[in-house]
């Protein structure tokens, strides 16, 4: 595999990390940097933080995290494998049909620990 079919991509970083640079540094001169105490705070609904910024997460979170993933990886998977399903034939869509499984299988379990239900 040559380099060279890498170098639109290169080139498609390259121009982003400039552009990002580029309006950084235009938006540190230009922009106005006055900053105190209460600015610099970490923001907390503009009240005062009670208690440790170190706690317990309920379970509840890591649910919704995993469903979460399971979606990314859902359309991760899924795209290419519609943009190149005719010539997959048969063996892709049994492919895409054990995964389709897999996922099902995590929906479950999210479902059955109550992953989608908020209170």
């Amino acid at each position: 595999m040559a380099l060279q079919e890498f170098a639109p991509i290169g080139a498609m970083l390259l121009f982003a990390i400039i552009v990002a640079s580029i309006v950084l540094v235009i938006s540190r001169i230009f922009g106005p940097h006055h900053p105190t105490f209460r600015k610099t705070a970490p923001y907390e609904s503009g009240m005062k933080p009670i208690g440790p910024g170190t706690r317990r997460i309920p379970v509840k979170f890591y649910l919704t995290a995993v469903l979460f993933i399971i979606f990314d990886v859902e359309v991760i998977f899924f795209f290419p494998w519609a943009v190149a399903s005719r010539e997959l034939s048969l063996l892709g869509l049994g492919v895409i049909g054990v995964f389709t499984f897999i996922l099902l299988v995590g929906f479950i379990y999210e479902w059955k620990k109550g992953g989608m239900e908020w209170e």
